[in-house]
């Protein structure tokens, strides 16, 4: 019997106004005819595990790990304008970063349910790019690190689509889901 396991990832990005709501992007046309409201500043897309992402999962499952496990304390994402949509795989870092690498929110990352129930294979890491730190648009890249050195291993990138524009008072939220699946 051959067992088949997989990472899959999904990364949610959302743009937060200073009064907490999600941001709305700029209606079309037609929206704007019929008195509908811009789309909402949200994200979804896949990601990928990297080369590097893969190594550092198999450290991980050594007795003694010589990696930096990714946690609250050593977790960044940076984000950037530069996606470019080849070798996703090898990617290290954003292509083009803008901003400073965010630390994960306290707590992150987190399993989605407890063990032994459904769920419990899905990670979820979240960085919360609060106002004054990102005043850029078009961000449509990001990755998953475990920590903000030259060195540290990205565990996963991601194409942000539609980009996101972020001025200095608003709030950028990145959810970063990570799920470990067989067969």
């Amino acid at each position: 019997m051959k067992a088949k396991y997989r990472l899959k990832g999904k990364v949610r990005v959302c743009v937060i106004a200073p009064d907490g709501s999600v941001k709305r992007h700029e209606p079309g046309i037609i929206r704007r005819l019929l008195g509908i409201p811009g789309k909402p500043m949200i994200s979804r897309h896949h990601n990928t595990i990297t080369r590097q992402g893969e190594g550092l999962i198999a450290d991980l499952l050594l007795g003694t790990p010589t990696q930096t496990k990714i946690t609250s304390a050593t977790g960044y994402i940076q984000v950037g304008t530069g996606w470019t949509g080849s070798s996703p795989k090898t990617n290290t870092r954003c292509n083009t970063a803008t901003g400073s690498m965010e630390a994960l929110d306290s707590g992150y990352p987190v399993r989605s349910a407890a063990f032994g129930s459904t769920g419990d294979n899905v990670l979820t890491y979240r960085a919360s790019f609060e106002a004054g730190k990102l005043n850029a648009n078009g961000i449509n890249e990001a990755c998953l690190l475990n920590g903000n050195s030259a060195g540290a291993i990205s565990l996963a990138y991601a194409q942000i689509t539609p980009a996101a524009n972020v001025t200095s008072v608003d709030t950028l939220q990145v959810d970063w889901q990570i799920t470990f699946t067989g067969s």
